[in-house]
């Protein structure tokens, strides 16, 4: 008996990253699977016109039942250029929205990419949010977002796309680890120059094998004994796995030298793909923290985990989070989190993580430099576990099954 044939169109336009890596995890996971894919370049392209390519790309079949794509497609424009398409469950998967991503100057903001977002979710039949945060920022800014139009502005848009929203979490698929000590001190201490570095979105895709990646040659290991007594008073080795400009390394740096000053003694790892505009304060931070520096830098997965599972605080300045995937597998590894108490991070974070202001960023950072002990004895009140792909299997299945959300 001959299956009838691929029942859901998998259409990505920014195949890269966290996208990319949620499409794979799906094809994989989910039978009847057929993608399409645009590479993850020239991202504000692929918005303005991913939506003609794939009219022009998707075949026409019969058993076809439903259409998933991110929110970087124009899907009103796909619809209404391939009227086949139309009478598919069209779901719309929000990584991040644009009417509250944040841009350096306001006036840069582009209103076209947000409007795009808008007019998808009307034409949608799901709209999935991968955080309460981001669903909530999304739709309480339409209405501003609207007021943008000099005149004749719709309203109550925001009414008409809620009754389609639901939230459902980044699905993580968390690697097998312990939290033993370690035979290896992995030392990233690249050569090149920053702005040699390849771009990227600083999330670290599976390169398969964990255990044979752990000791890449793009890595200095140092030895370090299994049985050394002082463990427990050895510098804390903070971790932070954000490259973004968004993720305010401005603010991170800043904490860490006034740590310097103060004469306060730790280790540090900048983990992470740079991009093509390297903000200035990574030189000065790698040259003024030189002596704490461990690893900055890319990493292969296997040396990147090892580095999580050494390490002893993971911390997160960003100015905008709408998930956080870095931050939760650094914590799945054993890492204390330390975010901002804002964005999406209360809604995964106890209070005891989280921190209102600089200051009191550089006060908990200070306390735990004193007593690294603190840290290495407190197990995270965090369930990883409900953000895994084991969790949310059956969750993404519903949603891509033909039947109504």
């Amino acid at each position: 008996m001959q299956s009838e044939g691929p029942r859901v169109l998998l259409v990505e336009p920014f195949y890269g990253g966290s996208h990319k890596q949620l499409i794979d995890l799906l094809q994989q996971n989910i039978s009847g699977c057929s993608v399409f894919t645009l590479p993850a370049k020239k991202w504000h392209w692929r918005a303005r016109t991913a939506a003609l390519h794939f009219s022009q790309t998707l075949p026409i079949c019969p058993s076809h039942r439903v259409l998933f794509s991110s929110s970087v497609l124009n899907l009103c424009e796909l619809v209404a250029l391939r009227p086949d398409l139309a009478h598919l469950k069209k779901v719309l998967y929000f990584h991040e929205n644009q009417l509250v991503y944040p841009v350096r100057k306001d006036q840069e903001r582009d209103f076209q990419y947000g409007y795009n977002q808008v007019l998808s979710c009307l034409v949608s039949d799901v709209v999935v949010f991968n955080s309460i945060f981001n669903m909530d920022s999304f739709l309480s800014s339409i209405s501003s977002f609207m007021k943008k139009i000099p005149d004749h502005r719709p309203k109550d848009l925001d009414q008409l796309i809620r009754p389609k929203c639901v939230v459902l979490y980044y699905p993580i698929q968390f690697p097998d680890v312990s939290r033993p000590r370690v035979e290896y001190k992995v030392v990233s201490r690249p050569e090149e120059k920053l702005d040699e570095a390849p771009i990227g979105s600083g999330e670290f895709p599976s390169s398969g094998n964990h255990q044979e990646d752990l000791h890449e040659s793009r890595t200095d290991q140092r030895p370090v004994s299994r049985e050394d007594p002082g463990d427990q008073m050895k510098p804390l080795h903070i971790v932070w796995p954000h490259r973004e400009h968004d993720k305010n390394p401005e603010q991170f740096f800043s904490t860490l030298m006034k740590l310097k000053e103060k004469e306060v003694n730790f280790n540090l790892s900048v983990l992470g793909e740079t991009f093509s505009e390297v903000p200035g304060i990574f030189s000065e931070a790698r040259l003024r923290l030189d002596p704490h520096i461990l690893n900055w830098g890319f990493l292969s997965r296997g040396a990147y985990l090892q580095v999580l599972l050494q390490a002893d605080v993971v911390v997160s300045t960003a100015r905008h989070e709408f998930f956080g995937v870095a931050m939760l597998e650094a914590v799945h590894c054993g890492c204390y989190p330390l975010c901002p108490k804002a964005l999406v991070y209360p809604e995964i974070f106890p209070a005891e993580y989280l921190y209102s202001t600089p200051e009191q960023l550089f006060k908990q950072l200070q306390r735990l430099c004193r007593r690294p002990d603190i840290v290495r004895r407190h197990v995270v009140k965090v369930d990883t576990s409900s953000y895994s792909w084991t969790s949310l299997k059956a969750h993404y299945e519903a949603l891509l099954s033909a039947g109504c959300p």
